[in-house]
């Protein structure tokens, strides 16, 4: 047995004694590993155990393995990783500024499963055949999403997706390029004014950093209740309740979904609510609220701001045969008043395709839009649209005319 594996013995016996819990309390552990690698280095010196070839990089892999992933703490100590995703033992991903790479790690079938054990640990959720998938979120954010055998053909599936903070505000997404100057200076004040914003775009497009910017151009005096199927926003915000939904227990029980979580945010005296993703349902309880007069934002998949709109106008009709598309569509055409469609180009930049305005009318079942700004080339130019409610821009001090005066 080498040293490394004997302080591991060692280190576990210690923690299990002075009851650490190693994914919570990290300075403690960090604390505990120093201590026993100093003690080991003057034990080997008397030779009564093997020397460390390397006591750093003794200490590295001690909280690897210990506090942390294991082989894979690597990827998330690495802040070009953006996720990560094991398709089988021989089979570790990762994702780079959008472009995926096969790894050199090679793990077993059985690090898998301890790997996605720790994981779940601290979520309190579960993974069984009874439940076969998981979505949960690790104390350091990183988002997990689990499914086994026999939903797959034979090795377990594990995504990992990290929070990479690259956009706490519009202007950071100006920066990286995602928006022009003026695009982001029509959002910001768009956000301001109250209007109702709808983020959509493919997988890994950046919709949840889009989000998480806009939310950072809410006045501060607002209150902001998220909702969510696993935390991934983080809102530098003063007053803000963050929620997300729960599975149903082993007696089946307990579970709450999406769509409970809106219907209580509306009771805890919002003044903007934005939902993660948008899937089912739940996109009547958030029409319902937004024509309230609540102002909100959220994400949704689609492929282009109108096929968006042909989606918030379908997914309310999951909620029940009582619902029908002649509330639906002119509820939608007047509760959401901006899209912005995001996309991911073939060498794995993030960038805003378009941004349009809904209106408010309705013609032949069709909810009418209005280019306000879209992609050109490379280039994120100005349309011919305005956006509706010009007067709420006015009242937060923002000249509508200004802002799009086309700067050619």
């Amino acid at each position: 047995m080498d040293g490394v594996a004997i302080l591991e013995s060692e280190v576990r016996e210690l923690i299990r004694r002075r009851g650490i819990d190693p994914l919570r309390d990290t300075v403690g552990v960090r604390e505990l590993v120093a201590e026993a690698v100093a003690d080991y280095d003057s034990r080997s010196l008397l030779g009564g155990v093997p020397p460390l070839a390397d006591s750093d990089a003794a200490v590295k892999s001690l909280l690897d393995t210990i506090a942390g992933l294991g082989p894979l703490q690597r990827f998330l100590d690495d802040p070009e990783v953006e996720e990560i995703w094991i398709n089988g033992p021989a089979q570790v991903f990762v994702a780079r500024h959008g472009e995926p790479e096969l790894t050199t790690t090679l793990l077993t079938e059985q690090q898998v499963r301890d790997l996605v054990e720790q994981m779940l640990k601290s979520s309190g959720r579960r993974l069984d055949l009874s439940s076969p998938f998981v979505d949960a979120t690790l104390p350091t954010g990183e988002r997990v999403h689990a499914v086994i055998p026999d939903v797959t053909r034979q090795h377990w599936a594990v995504n990992i997706r990290k929070y990479v903070v690259r956009a706490d505000r519009v202007h950071d997404l100006v920066a990286l390029g995602s928006l022009t100057p003026q695009a982001g200076a029509f959002l910001t004040a768009a956000v301001e004014a109250g209007l109702n914003i709808l983020v959509a775009g493919a997988t890994q497009a950046g919709k949840t950093t889009m989000l998480n910017a806009l939310a950072g151009a809410v006045p501060a005096r607002e209150r902001i209740i998220t909702c969510e199927e696993v935390f991934e926003l983080r809102i530098a915000h003063r007053d803000v309740v963050a929620m997300q939904c729960r599975q149903a227990n082993l007696e089946g029980t307990g579970e709450i979904p999406l769509r409970r979580l809106v219907k209580e945010a509306l009771r805890m005296r919002p003044s903007r609510i934005l939902i993660g993703e948008v899937r089912e349902a739940e996109a009547l309880d958030l029409l319902v609220a937004l024509n309230a007069g609540i102002p909100g934002m959220c994400t949704l998949h689609a492929n282009s701001a109108r096929e968006a709109l042909a989606k918030m106008c379908t997914l309310p009709l999951l909620a029940g045969e009582n619902v029908s598309d002649r509330f639906v569509l002119p509820t939608v055409a007047s509760a959401v008043d901006i899209v912005v469609h995001l996309e991911v180009d073939h060498r794995g930049r993030r960038r805003t395709r378009e941004i349009v305005a809904v209106p408010g009318r309705v013609e032949a079942g069709v909810v009418e839009t209005a280019d306000l700004f879209r992609l050109d080339g490379d280039v994120l130019v100005r349309g011919d649209g305005y956006p509706p409610h010009v007067e709420r821009f006015a009242r937060a001090g923002h000249d509508v005319t200004e802002l799009l005066r086309n700067r050619d």
